[in-house]
């Protein structure tokens, strides 16, 4: 048997374990949870307000010591200090982790917001699908 022929027979059985694996959903007896997606909008929705909180509060409190920490950088480098370099160095690093750190809860809170209303929207649409579909039923 060839490499080739070989790999492919590794990735079939690979795929073939794998795909088995994600059908099917091993569920504790008495656990009570039946293995399927809960999305409860509570919890969710209290994420997404975290996620906001957090966003507007580092916006403003991530930037509280910039000017100061600016300023002092800048004295301590006209002395001929090098720990002035250093802070301004320090304080650069802050100022781009604080902006990832903003970014990343506007992606949390936002994706969580559209996630809500796709999910309500699907919902909405199942439920006319399937009143639609019982309607149909006594029609015929």
């Amino acid at each position: 048997m060839s490499f080739d022929e070989e790999w492919l027979a590794a990735r079939a059985t690979a795929a073939a374990h794998v795909s088995m694996r994600l059908n099917q959903v091993t569920v504790e007896p008495g656990s009570g949870d039946s293995g399927d997606l809960d999305l409860n909008q509570d919890h969710i929705g209290a994420i997404g307000t975290a996620a906001h909180t957090l966003h507007s509060r580092l916006l403003a409190d991530g930037k509280h010591a910039a000017t100061t920490t600016s300023e002092a950088a800048g004295a301590l480098t006209k002395e001929g200090f090098a720990t002035g370099a250093a802070l301004l160095k320090a304080h650069t690093v802050w100022e781009s982790q604080v902006k990832t750190l903003v970014a990343a809860c506007a992606n949390v809170s936002n994706g969580l917001n559209y996630s809500l209303r796709s999910h309500a929207k699907d919902e909405h649409h199942l439920q006319v699908d399937f009143a639609s579909a019982a309607i149909d039923q006594y029609l015929q």
